[in-house]
């Protein structure tokens, strides 16, 4: 099976980065060792291209990187955006009008991805700067997401763009009542990347589109993929690679999904699983 491998696609948080959000030197090595031995090595994440960590970038040969959960990859080398599926106007504006009407103040936090930047209305970012908040990092908020004024009508005028609208909430009975709106509605994709958001996306913008794109674009199948991810968001190229890696930190819900279940993100389970599944004996050569 792992003789077949040429690919790895791998999830950022709670999966290839730490919980401080590092990548450990174990773990560079490994990927290094996977780009030597040529394999691609593909960073597949739910965050927009214009606020990646720069620990990304350590990545020895890096080529691509598949953003907003499937709504862009952009080709690292030559700098350039080579796919994108955004969500299609007329459903930006039917979700955008849900959560206007829903007149949701400080209990659920909003921020949309347009052309490989996040914006949140400029109301709630001086908000949480002046006050913080008790269910979303203020740090991260603040360090990746652009303030402007009126969010709704900013997200309108530029609905062609769309990669992906974001909701993080207070309460989990808004969620559970938000999730049951969205998953009415025809053309959007719905996931989430951790316990108390969910994202809508493009009716088939997933992690698994965009890889099933660069896959054959690179003469590749579904069986030349090894893909690492520890949330839903990460669930449909987990179970269309050869080999699906679930991280040791995920929940049981995840875990019986994959193919593998590695050591968790603080103990190098990409490491662990790169050097038990696609070397010898923890060997730097594939069987």
């Amino acid at each position: 099976m792992s003789k077949n491998i040429k690919m790895i696609a791998l999830d950022l948080d709670g999966t290839t980065f730490d919980s401080r959000g590092n990548i450990s030197e174990e773990t560079l090595e490994s990927l290094k060792w996977a780009h030597i031995n040529g394999l691609h090595v593909v960073v597949c994440t739910g965050r927009v291209w214009d606020k990646l960590p720069m620990g990304v970038f350590k990545i020895k040969g890096l080529e691509y990187v598949i953003t907003s959960n499937g709504g862009m990859i952009t080709d690292v080398i030559r700098e350039k955006v080579i796919y994108e599926n955004p969500i299609s106007p007329e459903y930006v504006e039917k979700v955008m009008k849900i959560l206007n009407d829903e007149g949701f103040s400080v209990e659920v936090s909003v921020d949309v991805s347009i052309g490989g930047r996040a914006y949140i209305d400029a109301r709630e970012y001086h908000h949480i700067k002046e006050k913080g908040s008790d269910f979303r990092s203020p740090e991260y908020v603040l360090n990746t997401r652009n303030p402007v004024d009126e969010l709704h009508k900013f997200v309108l005028k530029n609905k062609l763009h769309v990669e992906n609208i974001n909701m993080v909430f207070q309460n989990m009975s808004d969620q559970r009542r938000m999730e049951q709106v969205f998953g009415k509605m025809s053309g959007i994709t719905m996931t989430s990347s951790f316990h108390n958001n969910l994202e809508i996306g493009g009716e088939t913008t997933t992690k698994a589109s965009a890889l099933s794109f660069l896959l054959e674009k690179l003469g590749l199948t579904h069986k030349n993929l090894m893909a690492f991810g520890d949330s839903p968001n990460d669930l449909s190229m987990i179970q269309m690679a050869e080999i699906g890696v679930v991280m040791g930190n995920a929940g049981e819900h995840m875990k019986c999904h994959g193919d593998f279940v590695t050591l968790s993100n603080d103990e190098n389970g990409v490491s662990f699983a790169i050097r038990k599944l696609l070397t010898k004996n923890g060997k730097n050569c594939i069987f």
